[in-house]
Protein backbone atom coordinates (compact mmCIF):
# COMPACT_ATOMS: atom_id res chain seq x y z
CA UNK A 1 0.00 0.00 0.00
CA UNK A 2 1.51 3.16 -0.99
CA UNK A 3 2.51 5.77 1.59
CA UNK A 4 -0.11 8.76 0.98
CA UNK A 5 2.71 11.40 3.03
CA UNK A 6 4.66 10.10 0.46
CA UNK A 7 2.81 12.67 -2.14
CA UNK A 8 4.25 14.51 -5.71
CA UNK A 9 2.48 18.05 -6.12
CA UNK A 10 2.35 19.02 -9.53
CA UNK A 11 1.82 22.64 -10.36
CA UNK A 12 0.43 22.84 -13.83
CA UNK A 13 1.88 26.11 -15.89
CA UNK A 14 3.49 27.71 -12.95
CA UNK A 15 4.08 31.92 -13.93
CA UNK A 16 7.44 33.25 -15.42
CA UNK A 17 7.18 35.30 -11.97
CA UNK A 18 7.57 31.62 -10.21
CA UNK A 19 9.99 29.97 -12.39
CA UNK A 20 12.16 33.59 -11.80
CA UNK A 21 12.07 33.65 -8.60
CA UNK A 22 12.96 30.21 -8.11
CA UNK A 23 15.85 31.26 -10.86
CA UNK A 24 15.48 27.51 -13.01
CA UNK A 25 17.22 28.28 -15.43
CA UNK A 26 20.37 28.28 -12.93
CA UNK A 27 19.06 24.47 -12.29
CA UNK A 28 21.24 21.70 -13.56
CA UNK A 29 19.47 19.56 -16.07
CA UNK A 30 18.64 15.94 -16.99
CA UNK A 31 16.67 13.97 -19.43
CA UNK A 32 15.77 10.14 -20.56
CA UNK A 33 14.60 8.67 -23.25
CA UNK A 34 11.17 7.17 -23.56
CA UNK A 35 10.97 3.68 -21.85
CA UNK A 36 10.13 2.64 -17.72
CA UNK A 37 12.80 3.67 -15.03
CA UNK A 38 12.67 2.62 -11.37
CA UNK A 39 13.79 5.88 -9.21
CA UNK A 40 14.43 5.73 -5.28
CA UNK A 41 14.17 9.63 -4.57
CA UNK A 42 16.74 9.92 -1.55
CA UNK A 43 16.06 13.61 -1.27
CA UNK A 44 13.16 16.04 -1.87
CA UNK A 45 13.67 16.94 -5.70
CA UNK A 46 11.94 19.75 -7.54
CA UNK A 47 11.80 19.95 -11.15
CA UNK A 48 10.06 21.70 -13.93
CA UNK A 49 9.97 19.83 -17.00
CA UNK A 50 10.78 21.42 -20.80
CA UNK A 51 9.58 18.29 -22.34
CA UNK A 52 8.42 15.23 -22.01
CA UNK A 53 5.27 13.30 -20.40
CA UNK A 54 5.28 11.17 -17.48
CA UNK A 55 3.35 8.52 -15.94
CA UNK A 56 4.94 8.11 -11.77
CA UNK A 57 3.27 4.76 -10.10
CA UNK A 58 4.64 4.95 -6.55
CA UNK A 59 5.83 1.50 -5.79
CA UNK A 60 2.94 -1.16 -4.47
CA UNK A 61 0.71 1.29 -5.98
CA UNK A 62 -1.49 0.69 -9.08
CA UNK A 63 -2.20 4.72 -9.55
CA UNK A 64 -0.55 7.49 -11.28
CA UNK A 65 0.20 11.06 -11.39
CA UNK A 66 1.17 12.35 -14.38
CA UNK A 67 2.70 15.25 -15.26
CA UNK A 68 4.75 16.87 -18.85
CA UNK A 69 6.19 20.11 -20.28
CA UNK A 70 5.07 22.97 -18.24
CA UNK A 71 4.95 21.53 -15.25
CA UNK A 72 6.89 22.19 -11.45
CA UNK A 73 6.92 19.09 -9.61
CA UNK A 74 7.75 18.13 -6.33
CA UNK A 75 8.84 14.83 -5.58
CA UNK A 76 8.78 13.96 -1.94
CA UNK A 77 12.14 12.46 -0.04
CA UNK A 78 11.99 8.68 0.19
CA UNK A 79 9.44 8.45 -2.88
CA UNK A 80 9.88 4.88 -4.48
CA UNK A 81 8.55 4.52 -7.80
CA UNK A 82 8.25 3.81 -11.83
CA UNK A 83 8.30 6.38 -13.98
CA UNK A 84 6.53 5.44 -17.41
CA UNK A 85 8.30 7.85 -19.66
CA UNK A 86 6.32 8.43 -22.83
CA UNK A 87 7.85 11.30 -24.44
CA UNK A 88 11.33 11.98 -24.06
CA UNK A 89 11.86 14.21 -20.79
CA UNK A 90 14.30 17.47 -20.46
CA UNK A 91 13.96 18.77 -17.09
CA UNK A 92 15.68 21.31 -14.22
CA UNK A 93 15.62 19.91 -11.16
CA UNK A 94 17.05 20.81 -7.55
CA UNK A 95 17.09 18.65 -4.26
CA UNK A 96 16.64 20.01 -1.35
CA UNK A 97 19.89 18.13 -0.04
CA UNK A 98 23.34 17.78 -0.81
CA UNK A 99 21.91 14.24 -1.86
CA UNK A 100 23.42 12.51 -4.56
CA UNK A 101 20.46 12.04 -7.57
CA UNK A 102 17.93 9.11 -7.31
CA UNK A 103 19.52 5.91 -8.19
CA UNK A 104 18.38 4.68 -11.44
CA UNK A 105 17.72 1.49 -13.22
CA UNK A 106 15.87 0.73 -16.78
CA UNK A 107 13.56 -2.60 -16.49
Amino acid sequence: MADNNLRIIVEKNPSESKLSELNIKCWPKWGCSPGKYQLKFDAEETCYLLKGKVRVYPKGSTEFVEFGAGDLVTIPKGLSCTWDVSVAVDKHYKFESSSPPPSSSRQ
